[in-house]
This record gives structure tokens, C-alpha cells and sequence, in this order.
């Protein structure tokens, strides 16, 4: 990655997408995929350390992941119910750190590979915000039937095209609302160090990864939202 990193450097682009195109109409950003990889990655060796030394009570890693598995736990319990957090935790505690590694790593120092955020590309957010939105119908289905769908004609079929255009519009907020915030970042923190190359790049640093975890907070709520309505029969 080396060397993609020198091109990305001299390509004179802001972000640096690496796309490569290998059958026409099929473009593949790159850079993108490298980074989805190493947090994929890193999220792996995180959970495997901490679990491999696993004690009653916790330290060091076991206890920063712990904080975050019961700080989920605890939204996920709160809006889904005990039956559905139990139900949901694999997924929900997967796409809060994933999002949040992902958007973390942006903030890397460019130091021989080019650190770039997988949520700073389009194609990312809305891969997740439509698995999302599959995933809702899915369990929907799975829990209720296809009763699951009859909050498309409540409280009267004349609803039914605002409930559409409002399965429709979620996916694209989350996707959008994501990116935006993510890929400005990053646009400023480049700006900043062409601008003023010490202390005020380092601050914007700082404030970026409170933003990281901010944006996966609130994509990780909006999840748990279009969850609730699947477990509102089961909550206890």
C-alpha cells in the first residue's frame, strides 16, 4: 500500500478513492476496499485479545470493549426490550463498532499507507444503511409474518404511500447523514494541515474522533428505531 499511498499523495485530490475500473461499468473504489478490510481486521484482533484474556474483572482492553458491550446493551434493552436485545446484540453491537473503527481510522496519521475512512465513500453508508433497512424486513418477518408489513396500511390504507416514502427516505438519511459528516472531516483536517500545519489540525484531530463516535451513536439509534417496531409485542 505503499506505493498507492505516493500516488494518492501526488494524484492532487482531496480524497483519494483509488478507483479502478475492471469491466466496464464495474468501478471498484480501492482505497475503499483497503479500508474496509483493515477495520474488519482490526475489529477481529480487538475481540480475540480481549476475549482470549478474558478475566472476571475486567482490565485494559476487556474493560474499554466491556463498557461499550453494556452502554449498547443498555440502548438496545431500553428500545427493543430484553427479548430483543438478546435477539439483536450480535448485529447491533457489530454495526456500532464497525462504523466506529471505520470512522476513527480516517484520523490516522499519513504515515506510509494513506489512512483514509471506509464511511467516507457513499458506497460504504448506504451498504449499511440498506442492510439495515433488509435486515428490519427480515426479523420483521422471521417475529411477526407478514403481519410484519401491516403497519403499511395503519392506520388506514390511504397511508400507504407516506409509509412507503418513508421506507424509502430512511436508507438515504442514515446513508447521507453519515457520509457528510464524515467525509467533511476529513476534507477540513486536509485543508487545516495545508493551512496552519500544527496545533490547529491536532484540535480538529481531537474533536474528529468525538464526531466519529457521535455519527456511529446516531446510525446505531436510527437502527435501533427501525427495530422497535418489530419487538413493540415482546418487550417485557
Amino acid at each position: 500500500m505503499g506505493n498507492e499511498a505516493a500516488a494518492a499523495e501526488h494524484s492532487g485530490e482531496l480524497i483519494h478513492y483509488l478507483a479502478q475500473t475492471f469491466a466496464p461499468g464495474v468501478t471498484i473504489h480501492m482505497q475503499t476496499m483497503y479500508m474496509t478490510w483493515i477495520t474488519m481486521a482490526i475489529l477481529i484482533v480487538l475481540f480475540v485479545m480481549a476475549g482470549s484474556s478474558a478475566k472476571l474483572v475486567p482490565s485494559g482492553l476487556q474493560n474499554v470493549l466491556e463498557f461499550f458491550i453494556d452502554f449498547l446493551n443498555s440502548l438496545m434493552e431500553s428500545n427493543l426490550g430484553i427479548k430483543g436485545r438478546k435477539y439483536m446484540a450480535p448485529f447491533i453491537i457489530t454495526v456500532f463498532m464497525f462504523i466506529f473503527i471505520a470512522n476513527e481510522i480516517g484520523m490516522l496519521p499519513q504515515v506510509g499507507v494513506h489512512w483514509t475512512s471506509p464511511t467516507n465513500d457513499i458506497n460504504t453508508c448506504f451498504a449499511l444503511s440498506i442492510t439495515v433497512a433488509i435486515s428490519v424486513y427480515v426479523v420483521g418477518v422471521i417475529h411477526n409474518g407478514m403481519g410484519h408489513f401491516k403497519h403499511f396500511v395503519s392506520p388506514s390504507p390511504a397511508f400507504l404511500p407516506l409509509h412507503l416514502l418513508d421506507e424509502l427516505t430512511k436508507p438515504l438519511t442514515m446513508a447521507l447523514r453519515l457520509f457528510g459528516n464524515i467525509l467533511a472531516g476529513e476534507i477540513l483536517l486536509i485543508v487545516l494541515y495545508q493551512l496552519a500545519p500544527w496545533v490547529v489540525p491536532e484540535l480538529w484531530v481531537m474533536f474528529s474522533l468525538f464526531v466519529g463516535f457521535l455519527q456511529a451513536f446516531i446510525f446505531t439509534m436510527l437502527t435501533l428505531t427501525s427495530f422497535a417496531g418489530v419487538f413493540a409485542h415482546h418487550h417485557e
